[in-house]
């Protein structure tokens, strides 16, 4: 048995199901799920986040959390958390670079939300000098202040695919051809959802919706506001969605996500327009290209000084670690930064502008 005869077996019994219901199965199934089964980061993986390529892009973000912390008054308890944290890597240089900031750490309850079980090892191991806490959803969080970061954590939550037809939409649907799974469309049907859409689309436009996503921003802009506190969103897209940006990586490369449930990586691009108005009555900032954050924050001259203490192939490799991040070839504007404040509070350095 496998991921793809369970996908076919729900198929024949209850008929086509939404890109949204195929990524979770893909990415959660408990047992043949992609997140359930492996750590997919690395070179060994099939695909490298910012914070694995260099120490800078973790410590600039803790840094930027730290200033937001101090310009809220330094609440004396408060959750510094995050989203999806992969490896632990940009947790742990976050915790280093504002150790020297006075009283963050005794005021920070660190928590991850994780339901990885895979991963939640590597974080523990990479964490292991550092005491934090575990949750499997935004929901558990505990009720306090939130300074948190989201790196590659709203690309990864289900989406839906619709069509414009007429008057109405056509969902894209994922149903069965004999035995191979196959993309098609089903009955068009009014959606009030998307009605503030038939103003910027034409007849054919494909849109996504990510209720998954839009649903955890509501839930981080609801505690902000109503308790504090401030986040970093880094993600790739812009927004509103226009086109078809689902996709799978496996092994680095580009495949069919219809190719091998459970063993790809899926995302779709964030909608970064969408996530701002469901954090209302939080404050979002207009959505920044990662390379003018990071370099408003100052990491040129954070490599610099990294770089005097390199040689070699080793400073060969930073020099490529700093392009990586900021140029806008490489993932300097592929990439945005969004920030969410209390209504009240002025937004993180790098976004203040």
């Amino acid at each position: 048995m496998s991921l793809t005869d369970l996908l076919r077996m729900r198929i024949a019994a209850e008929g086509p199901m939404s890109i949204a219901e195929y990524m979770t199965h893909c990415l959660h199934h408990p047992r043949f799920g992609y997140y359930a089964t492996r750590d997919p980061l690395g070179a060994g993986g099939d695909f490298t986040t910012a914070p694995e390529i260099s120490q800078m892009f973790g410590e600039l973000l803790g840094l930027a959390l730290a200033q937001s912390w101090q310009d809220q008054g330094a609440p004396a308890h408060f959750v510094l958390a995050e989203l999806g944290p992969g490896r632990g890597t940009l947790m742990a240089d976050l915790l280093r670079a504002t150790a020297a900031v006075p009283g963050f750490h005794d005021a920070a309850h660190v928590t991850l939300v994780e339901a990885s079980p895979t991963l939640r090892l590597r974080q523990r191991e990479t964490l292991r000098a550092h005491p934090a806490d575990w949750v499997n959803a935004i929901g558990d969080l505990p009720e306090a202040p939130l300074f948190f970061v989201a790196n590659e954590f709203f690309d990864a939550l289900p989406v839906r695919q619709f069509l414009r037809n007429g008057p109405g939409w056509r969902e894209r649907v994922i149903g069965l051809d004999g035995d191979d799974l196959t993309f098609g469309l089903g009955e068009r049907a009014a959606r009030p959802d998307l009605a503030h859409r038939m103003d910027d689309t034409e007849e054919g436009d494909l849109v996504e919706i990510g209720h998954a996503a839009q649903g955890a921003m509501a839930e981080l802009g609801h505690r902000i506001e109503a308790r504090g506190g401030a986040g970093l969103v880094v993600d790739y897209g812009d927004g509103p969605s226009l086109g078809d940006t689902f996709q799978a990586v496996h092994g680095h490369e580009k495949v069919s996500p219809l190719d091998t449930p459970g063993a790809a990586d899926l995302t779709a691009h964030v909608d970064f327009a969408a996530l701002a108005g469901a954090a209302r009555p939080a404050r979002a900032s207009t959505p920044v290209p990662q390379g003018v954050f990071l370099e408003r924050l100052g990491i040129t001259a954070r490599a610099q000084a990294l770089a005097r203490r390199l040689s070699g192939p080793a400073l060969e490799s930073h020099i490529a670690a700093h392009r990586r991040l900021t140029h806008p070839d490489e993932m300097g504007s592929l990439f945005k930064v969004m920030g969410i404040v209390h209504s009240a509070a002025k937004l993180p350095p790098g976004l203040d502008t």
